[in-house]
Protein backbone atom coordinates (compact mmCIF):
# COMPACT_ATOMS: atom_id res chain seq x y z
CA UNK A 1 0.00 0.00 0.00
CA UNK A 2 1.03 3.70 -1.11
CA UNK A 3 -0.19 6.34 0.58
CA UNK A 4 1.08 10.10 -0.84
CA UNK A 5 1.07 12.97 1.36
CA UNK A 6 0.81 16.07 -1.12
CA UNK A 7 2.23 18.85 0.93
CA UNK A 8 5.95 20.36 1.14
CA UNK A 9 7.07 23.13 2.95
CA UNK A 10 9.08 24.37 0.43
CA UNK A 11 9.71 23.24 -3.53
CA UNK A 12 12.73 21.52 -4.33
CA UNK A 13 14.10 23.07 -7.54
CA UNK A 14 13.99 18.99 -9.27
CA UNK A 15 10.83 17.79 -8.24
CA UNK A 16 7.94 16.83 -10.13
CA UNK A 17 6.32 14.91 -7.72
CA UNK A 18 2.55 16.11 -6.93
CA UNK A 19 2.76 18.11 -4.05
CA UNK A 20 1.56 21.76 -2.25
CA UNK A 21 3.37 24.02 -0.51
CA UNK A 22 -0.06 25.24 1.25
CA UNK A 23 -0.90 23.03 4.02
CA UNK A 24 -4.20 24.85 4.48
CA UNK A 25 -6.22 21.60 2.91
CA UNK A 26 -4.06 19.31 5.19
CA UNK A 27 -6.95 18.25 7.41
CA UNK A 28 -9.56 17.79 4.41
CA UNK A 29 -6.93 15.49 2.19
CA UNK A 30 -6.49 13.14 5.53
CA UNK A 31 -10.11 13.22 5.41
CA UNK A 32 -9.96 12.48 1.82
CA UNK A 33 -7.61 9.36 2.36
CA UNK A 34 -8.83 7.92 4.68
CA UNK A 35 -12.30 7.67 2.69
CA UNK A 36 -10.76 6.60 -0.59
CA UNK A 37 -9.06 3.80 1.93
CA UNK A 38 -12.67 2.49 3.10
CA UNK A 39 -14.23 3.06 -0.57
CA UNK A 40 -10.98 0.66 -2.10
CA UNK A 41 -11.31 -2.25 0.66
CA UNK A 42 -12.17 -4.59 -1.62
CA UNK A 43 -9.17 -3.93 -4.20
CA UNK A 44 -7.18 -6.15 -1.74
CA UNK A 45 -7.80 -9.31 -0.23
CA UNK A 46 -4.92 -10.19 0.32
CA UNK A 47 -2.72 -9.56 3.39
CA UNK A 48 -1.25 -5.51 3.40
CA UNK A 49 3.03 -6.41 3.67
CA UNK A 50 4.12 -3.39 3.38
CA UNK A 51 2.92 0.73 4.12
CA UNK A 52 4.74 3.08 2.25
CA UNK A 53 3.94 6.97 3.27
CA UNK A 54 5.24 9.11 0.20
CA UNK A 55 5.19 12.25 -0.91
CA UNK A 56 5.23 15.13 -0.39
CA UNK A 57 6.83 15.44 2.53
CA UNK A 58 4.77 13.37 5.15
CA UNK A 59 6.39 14.09 8.25
CA UNK A 60 4.77 17.16 8.15
CA UNK A 61 1.57 14.69 9.42
CA UNK A 62 0.37 15.07 12.94
CA UNK A 63 0.35 12.56 15.33
CA UNK A 64 -3.59 12.41 15.24
CA UNK A 65 -3.69 12.93 11.45
CA UNK A 66 -0.95 9.62 10.84
CA UNK A 67 -3.36 7.61 13.65
CA UNK A 68 -6.73 8.69 11.94
CA UNK A 69 -4.97 7.04 8.95
CA UNK A 70 -3.78 4.01 10.55
CA UNK A 71 -7.17 3.32 12.55
CA UNK A 72 -9.05 3.06 9.15
CA UNK A 73 -5.99 0.85 7.41
CA UNK A 74 -6.80 -1.32 10.50
CA UNK A 75 -10.44 -1.06 10.33
CA UNK A 76 -10.87 -2.14 6.57
CA UNK A 77 -7.58 -4.42 5.79
CA UNK A 78 -6.31 -7.43 6.62
CA UNK A 79 -2.15 -6.57 7.84
CA UNK A 80 -0.06 -9.14 8.50
CA UNK A 81 1.84 -9.51 11.43
CA UNK A 82 5.63 -7.88 10.48
CA UNK A 83 4.75 -5.24 8.10
CA UNK A 84 7.35 -2.98 6.60
CA UNK A 85 5.75 0.64 7.14
CA UNK A 86 7.92 3.67 5.75
CA UNK A 87 7.58 7.10 6.38
CA UNK A 88 9.58 9.83 3.98
CA UNK A 89 11.01 12.47 6.21
CA UNK A 90 12.76 15.14 5.44
CA UNK A 91 15.57 16.31 8.10
CA UNK A 92 14.26 19.59 9.20
CA UNK A 93 11.26 17.73 10.15
CA UNK A 94 12.81 15.08 12.63
CA UNK A 95 12.48 16.80 16.44
CA UNK A 96 13.42 14.61 18.98
CA UNK A 97 9.51 14.94 19.68
CA UNK A 98 8.79 13.99 16.32
CA UNK A 99 11.15 10.98 16.29
CA UNK A 100 9.14 9.76 19.48
CA UNK A 101 5.64 10.13 18.31
CA UNK A 102 6.59 8.24 14.65
CA UNK A 103 8.83 5.77 17.38
CA UNK A 104 5.38 5.41 19.26
CA UNK A 105 3.24 5.15 16.29
CA UNK A 106 3.27 2.05 13.76
CA UNK A 107 5.71 3.27 11.59
CA UNK A 108 8.99 0.73 11.63
CA UNK A 109 10.97 2.67 8.78
CA UNK A 110 11.99 5.52 8.02
CA UNK A 111 13.36 7.06 4.75
CA UNK A 112 14.90 10.49 5.18
CA UNK A 113 15.47 12.76 2.40
CA UNK A 114 19.57 13.53 2.72
CA UNK A 115 20.78 14.67 -0.26
CA UNK A 116 23.27 15.86 0.34
CA UNK A 117 25.72 16.69 3.10
CA UNK A 118 27.03 19.54 1.90
CA UNK A 119 25.36 23.23 1.65
CA UNK A 120 26.07 24.18 -1.82
CA UNK A 121 24.24 20.93 -3.09
CA UNK A 122 21.42 22.15 -0.54
CA UNK A 123 21.47 25.73 -2.11
CA UNK A 124 21.38 24.60 -5.79
CA UNK A 125 18.10 22.04 -5.03
CA UNK A 126 16.41 24.37 -3.11
CA UNK A 127 16.26 22.19 0.54
CA UNK A 128 14.42 23.92 3.05
CA UNK A 129 17.43 22.57 5.89
CA UNK A 130 20.94 22.66 6.05
CA UNK A 131 23.65 19.98 5.92
CA UNK A 132 24.34 20.20 10.28
CA UNK A 133 20.21 19.58 10.24
CA UNK A 134 20.64 16.08 8.77
CA UNK A 135 23.80 14.89 10.67
CA UNK A 136 21.92 15.74 13.48
CA UNK A 137 18.59 14.04 12.43
CA UNK A 138 19.80 10.80 11.71
CA UNK A 139 21.98 10.56 15.05
CA UNK A 140 19.11 11.19 16.86
CA UNK A 141 16.61 9.02 14.77
CA UNK A 142 19.10 6.24 15.26
CA UNK A 143 17.96 6.27 18.90
CA UNK A 144 14.84 5.66 17.87
CA UNK A 145 14.90 3.78 14.77
CA UNK A 146 16.92 0.88 13.86
CA UNK A 147 15.19 0.34 9.93
CA UNK A 148 16.76 3.80 8.88
CA UNK A 149 17.16 4.64 5.08
CA UNK A 150 18.58 8.21 3.56
CA UNK A 151 18.45 9.49 0.09
CA UNK A 152 21.51 11.30 -1.94
CA UNK A 153 21.76 12.65 -5.46
CA UNK A 154 24.55 12.42 -7.32
CA UNK A 155 25.32 14.51 -10.84
CA UNK A 156 25.24 17.34 -9.59
CA UNK A 157 26.47 20.24 -11.32
CA UNK A 158 29.47 21.47 -9.54
CA UNK A 159 30.11 17.87 -7.31
CA UNK A 160 33.58 16.82 -7.84
CA UNK A 161 34.20 13.46 -7.45
CA UNK A 162 35.71 14.19 -4.53
CA UNK A 163 32.67 15.69 -2.45
CA UNK A 164 30.99 12.81 -3.52
CA UNK A 165 33.01 10.10 -1.98
CA UNK A 166 33.25 12.33 1.11
CA UNK A 167 29.10 12.43 0.98
CA UNK A 168 29.16 8.34 1.35
CA UNK A 169 31.77 8.39 3.61
CA UNK A 170 29.76 10.37 5.76
CA UNK A 171 27.04 8.30 5.21
CA UNK A 172 28.91 5.18 6.23
CA UNK A 173 30.13 6.82 9.41
CA UNK A 174 26.39 7.62 10.36
CA UNK A 175 26.02 3.54 10.33
CA UNK A 176 23.10 3.79 8.74
CA UNK A 177 21.64 0.36 6.52
CA UNK A 178 20.47 1.56 3.24
CA UNK A 179 21.23 4.07 1.10
CA UNK A 180 18.79 5.29 -2.14
CA UNK A 181 20.59 7.20 -4.45
CA UNK A 182 19.46 8.98 -7.65
CA UNK A 183 21.52 10.89 -10.58
CA UNK A 184 19.85 14.25 -10.86
CA UNK A 185 17.51 14.70 -13.44
CA UNK A 186 15.98 17.50 -15.28
CA UNK A 187 12.33 17.27 -15.45
CA UNK A 188 9.95 19.42 -17.79
CA UNK A 189 8.62 22.22 -15.88
CA UNK A 190 10.80 22.49 -12.75
CA UNK A 191 13.06 25.12 -11.63
CA UNK A 192 16.38 23.51 -12.14
CA UNK A 193 14.87 23.16 -16.24
CA UNK A 194 14.78 26.75 -15.96
CA UNK A 195 18.01 27.97 -14.40
CA UNK A 196 19.69 25.97 -16.89
CA UNK A 197 17.90 27.04 -19.75
CA UNK A 198 19.02 30.78 -18.54
CA UNK A 199 22.81 29.59 -18.15
CA UNK A 200 22.27 30.24 -14.47
CA UNK A 201 23.24 26.77 -13.50
CA UNK A 202 26.03 24.27 -15.74
CA UNK A 203 23.80 21.63 -17.72
CA UNK A 204 23.58 18.15 -15.76
CA UNK A 205 26.59 16.23 -17.47
CA UNK A 206 25.84 12.21 -17.76
CA UNK A 207 29.23 11.21 -17.93
CA UNK A 208 29.99 12.70 -14.45
CA UNK A 209 26.65 10.83 -13.19
CA UNK A 210 28.20 7.58 -14.50
CA UNK A 211 31.50 8.19 -12.84
CA UNK A 212 29.82 9.10 -9.63
CA UNK A 213 27.81 6.42 -10.01
CA UNK A 214 30.73 3.66 -10.69
CA UNK A 215 32.14 5.48 -7.53
CA UNK A 216 28.99 4.95 -5.33
CA UNK A 217 29.41 0.76 -6.19
CA UNK A 218 32.89 0.42 -5.36
CA UNK A 219 32.66 2.35 -1.94
CA UNK A 220 29.31 0.93 -0.97
CA UNK A 221 30.13 -2.67 -2.29
CA UNK A 222 33.59 -2.53 0.04
CA UNK A 223 31.55 -1.51 2.97
CA UNK A 224 28.97 -4.63 2.69
CA UNK A 225 26.13 -3.06 0.85
CA UNK A 226 24.23 -4.86 -1.36
CA UNK A 227 23.39 -3.19 -5.08
CA UNK A 228 20.18 -5.01 -4.85
CA UNK A 229 18.24 -2.56 -7.30
CA UNK A 230 19.71 0.18 -9.70
CA UNK A 231 19.28 2.83 -7.25
CA UNK A 232 19.06 0.99 -3.95
CA UNK A 233 21.90 -0.27 -1.46
CA UNK A 234 21.39 -1.94 1.00
CA UNK A 235 22.84 -4.21 4.15
CA UNK A 236 21.96 -8.21 4.33
CA UNK A 237 18.20 -7.96 6.50
CA UNK A 238 17.61 -4.05 5.00
CA UNK A 239 16.38 -4.38 1.66
CA UNK A 240 12.70 -2.30 1.31
CA UNK A 241 10.53 -4.88 1.01
CA UNK A 242 8.06 -2.10 -0.35
CA UNK A 243 10.36 -1.36 -3.76
CA UNK A 244 11.57 -5.17 -3.78
CA UNK A 245 7.25 -5.73 -4.22
CA UNK A 246 7.56 -3.62 -7.29
CA UNK A 247 9.74 -4.97 -8.93
CA UNK A 248 8.71 -8.57 -9.07
CA UNK A 249 5.13 -6.92 -10.01
CA UNK A 250 3.35 -8.07 -6.78
CA UNK A 251 -0.19 -6.14 -6.68
CA UNK A 252 -0.51 -2.65 -4.76
CA UNK A 253 -2.80 0.07 -3.86
CA UNK A 254 -2.10 3.96 -4.61
CA UNK A 255 -4.12 6.01 -2.11
CA UNK A 256 -4.32 10.09 -2.22
CA UNK A 257 -4.00 12.85 -5.52
CA UNK A 258 -1.48 11.11 -8.11
CA UNK A 259 -0.89 8.22 -6.45
CA UNK A 260 -1.04 4.94 -8.76
CA UNK A 261 -1.92 1.15 -8.02
CA UNK A 262 -1.88 -2.12 -9.74
CA UNK A 263 -3.46 -5.45 -9.59
CA UNK A 264 -1.09 -7.17 -11.89
CA UNK A 265 -3.40 -6.60 -15.13
CA UNK A 266 -4.96 -2.78 -14.92
CA UNK A 267 -2.84 0.61 -13.58
CA UNK A 268 -4.95 3.26 -12.04
CA UNK A 269 -3.83 6.14 -11.50
CA UNK A 270 -5.44 9.73 -9.35
CA UNK A 271 -6.42 12.92 -9.96
CA UNK A 272 -3.12 15.14 -9.75
CA UNK A 273 -4.95 18.14 -8.23
CA UNK A 274 -5.73 18.50 -4.14
CA UNK A 275 -8.91 20.37 -4.79
CA UNK A 276 -10.56 18.08 -7.37
CA UNK A 277 -9.02 14.83 -5.49
CA UNK A 278 -11.05 16.33 -2.03
CA UNK A 279 -13.85 17.66 -3.56
CA UNK A 280 -14.27 14.31 -5.12
CA UNK A 281 -13.97 11.54 -2.30
CA UNK A 282 -16.56 13.94 -0.16
CA UNK A 283 -19.08 12.49 -2.71
CA UNK A 284 -17.76 9.45 -2.30
CA UNK A 285 -15.95 9.57 -5.68
CA UNK A 286 -12.47 8.03 -6.43
CA UNK A 287 -11.19 10.71 -9.09
CA UNK A 288 -9.16 7.98 -11.29
CA UNK A 289 -8.30 6.32 -14.78
CA UNK A 290 -7.43 2.92 -15.30
CA UNK A 291 -5.31 1.23 -18.40
CA UNK A 292 -5.52 -2.18 -19.05
CA UNK A 293 -2.19 -3.31 -19.85
CA UNK A 294 -2.13 -5.84 -22.78
CA UNK A 295 0.21 -8.44 -22.71
CA UNK A 296 2.89 -6.69 -24.25
CA UNK A 297 2.70 -4.03 -21.79
CA UNK A 298 3.28 -6.51 -19.12
CA UNK A 299 5.77 -8.15 -20.78
CA UNK A 300 7.60 -4.91 -21.05
CA UNK A 301 7.78 -4.05 -17.56
CA UNK A 302 8.68 -7.10 -16.06
CA UNK A 303 12.32 -7.09 -18.57
CA UNK A 304 12.33 -3.14 -17.46
CA UNK A 305 11.58 -3.66 -13.49
CA UNK A 306 13.87 -7.04 -13.17
CA UNK A 307 17.17 -5.91 -15.40
CA UNK A 308 17.29 -3.23 -12.51
CA UNK A 309 17.47 -5.94 -9.65
CA UNK A 310 20.42 -8.01 -9.18
CA UNK A 311 17.86 -10.73 -9.54
CA UNK A 312 17.45 -10.14 -13.33
CA UNK A 313 15.01 -11.98 -15.43
CA UNK A 314 14.12 -15.33 -14.88
CA UNK A 315 13.79 -16.68 -18.85
CA UNK A 316 11.37 -19.59 -18.04
CA UNK A 317 8.95 -17.37 -16.16
CA UNK A 318 8.70 -15.52 -19.12
CA UNK A 319 7.72 -18.25 -20.96
CA UNK A 320 5.14 -19.01 -18.03
CA UNK A 321 3.31 -15.79 -17.98
CA UNK A 322 3.48 -14.61 -21.53
CA UNK A 323 4.46 -17.73 -23.72
CA UNK A 324 6.89 -19.18 -26.09
CA UNK A 325 6.92 -16.34 -28.60
CA UNK A 326 8.43 -13.57 -26.01
CA UNK A 327 10.20 -16.01 -24.82
CA UNK A 328 12.35 -16.68 -27.85
CA UNK A 329 11.76 -13.26 -28.74
CA UNK A 330 13.63 -12.06 -25.51
CA UNK A 331 17.00 -14.70 -26.05
CA UNK A 332 16.88 -13.43 -29.80
CA UNK A 333 16.81 -9.61 -28.64
CA UNK A 334 19.34 -10.36 -25.87
CA UNK A 335 22.60 -12.27 -28.02
CA UNK A 336 23.73 -8.85 -29.12
CA UNK A 337 23.83 -7.36 -25.82
CA UNK A 338 25.46 -10.85 -24.19
CA UNK A 339 28.01 -10.98 -26.88
CA UNK A 340 29.08 -7.28 -26.24
CA UNK A 341 29.41 -7.84 -22.66
CA UNK A 342 26.54 -5.63 -21.43
CA UNK A 343 23.90 -8.37 -20.38
CA UNK A 344 25.23 -11.73 -18.28
CA UNK A 345 24.06 -15.13 -19.44
CA UNK A 346 23.57 -18.70 -17.50
CA UNK A 347 20.67 -20.35 -19.10
CA UNK A 348 18.55 -19.72 -16.34
CA UNK A 349 18.63 -15.72 -16.23
CA UNK A 350 19.35 -12.57 -17.58
CA UNK A 351 21.58 -9.66 -16.07
CA UNK A 352 23.01 -7.05 -15.97
CA UNK A 353 26.91 -7.00 -16.16
CA UNK A 354 29.02 -4.63 -14.35
CA UNK A 355 29.61 -3.20 -17.57
CA UNK A 356 26.28 -2.17 -18.56
CA UNK A 357 24.77 -0.98 -15.02
CA UNK A 358 24.53 2.42 -15.76
CA UNK A 359 22.61 2.13 -18.61
CA UNK A 360 20.05 -1.22 -17.67
CA UNK A 361 16.90 1.51 -18.51
CA UNK A 362 18.30 1.91 -22.19
CA UNK A 363 18.88 -2.19 -22.21
CA UNK A 364 15.83 -2.70 -20.95
CA UNK A 365 14.59 -0.83 -23.87
CA UNK A 366 16.30 -3.12 -26.50
CA UNK A 367 14.63 -5.74 -24.97
CA UNK A 368 11.22 -4.32 -25.39
CA UNK A 369 8.05 -5.65 -27.16
CA UNK A 370 6.88 -3.86 -30.33
CA UNK A 371 3.56 -4.50 -31.80
CA UNK A 372 5.09 -4.72 -34.90
CA UNK A 373 6.78 -7.71 -33.96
Amino acid sequence: MYIHIPFCKQACHYCDFHFSTSVKKKPEMVEAICKELQLRKSEISDEVETIYFGGGTPSLLSAEELQQIFTVIHDQFKVTKDPEITLEANPDDLSEEKLKMLAASPVNRLSIGVQSFFEADLKLMNRARNSAEALESIKMAKRYFENISIDLIYGIPGMSNDRWRENLNIALELGVPHISSYALTVEPRTALKSMIEKGKVAPVEEEAAKEQYEIMIDILSAAGFDNYEFSNFGKPGYFSRNNTAYWFGKPYLGIGPSAHSFDGFHRKWNVSNNTLYIKALQKGEIPAEVEKLSVSDRYNELVMTRLRTRWGILVDEVERSFGKKYKDYLLREAAALVDSGMLEWDQERLQVSKKGKFLSDGIASELFWVEEN
